[in-house]
């Protein structure tokens, strides 16, 4: 059984193909419909599908599409064509706490944001301990989170969205949070839920980590599906064709 199928997915955007430097101009051109646009795929019909318990990588150069399709998987982003299904929970960890709030505390944070995560109070409530030891914030957790380094909140954010364990795992560069401790802690989290058999999609722009974690790839070229098979294969190539350019 598929935990994820993708089924023909474009993300259509419109740009504007001259160059304004001010409101105001632009304003004034848009007034005399002096503004042309032209179509811009982010994505450009994409399909695969995930079985369940699968460690899916994707790879590609920056601008690839690789964060785009994971937001739309997430379901962060709606698709312009095409059909995403995610068959069980899901938890994506994609720009870690993108919905934190810098007036409020750590601790009202996890309520915001664990509720954004679709978490109950009385989930959230019940595992609140566990979330502030995994994190090691100590009594910063009682600070506004304006005064948190970028690091600090991105192991909020990490030891939130993985409080619970999911049937799907997002994981989008992720295992740079934090310094070095922190970040071998985070990767045994990921690994002790891959071992348990969650279905795993995975970017990271270090190809041994994708190596290492995925039985297969996915190969994001300009919005479009370049290849997909076994890991190693798709990355051998992607060396060859990238280390060329």
């Amino acid at each position: 059984m598929n935990a994820i199928e993708v089924n023909n997915v474009s993300m259509k955007y419109k740009l504007a193909t001259e160059k304004v430097d001010s409101i105001k101009q632009y304003l004034i051109k848009r007034a005399k419909k002096e503004i042309h646009y032209e179509d811009f795929y982010a994505l450009n019909d994409i399909t695969f599908s995930v079985p369940k318990g699968e460690v899916f990588g994707i790879i590609g150069l920056n601008g690839a599409g690789k964060s785009t399709l994971l937001k739309v998987i997430s379901g962060i982003l709606k698709p312009t064509s095409g059909s995403v299904k995610v068959h069980g929970s899901i938890a994506p960890l994609i720009e870690l706490g993108a919905g934190f709030n810098g007036d409020l505390t750590g601790i009202e944070n996890i309520y915001l944001n664990g509720l954004i995560l679709g978490y109950s109070k009385k989930m959230i409530r019940s595992k609140i301990d566990e979330i502030v030891e995994f994190s090691e914030l100590g009594k910063f957790i009682h600070t506004p989170l304006k005064n948190y380094s970028s690091g600090m909140k991105a192991r909020l954010g990490f030891s939130i969205a993985t409080i619970v364990q999911p049937e799907v795992l997002i994981v989008d560069e992720v295992l740079s949070v934090g310094d070095i401790k922190f970040k071998e802690k985070s990767e045994k989290k990921i690994a002790s839920m891959m071992n348990q058999g969650v279905t795993v999609l995975f970017v990271s722009h270090s190809l041994g980590q994708v190596e290492k974690l995925c039985k297969r790839v996915v190969w994001l070229e300009s919005g479009k599906v370049r290849k997909i098979g076994q890991t190693k294969e798709i990355i051998e190539e992607y060396k060859k064709i990238t280390l060329n350019k």
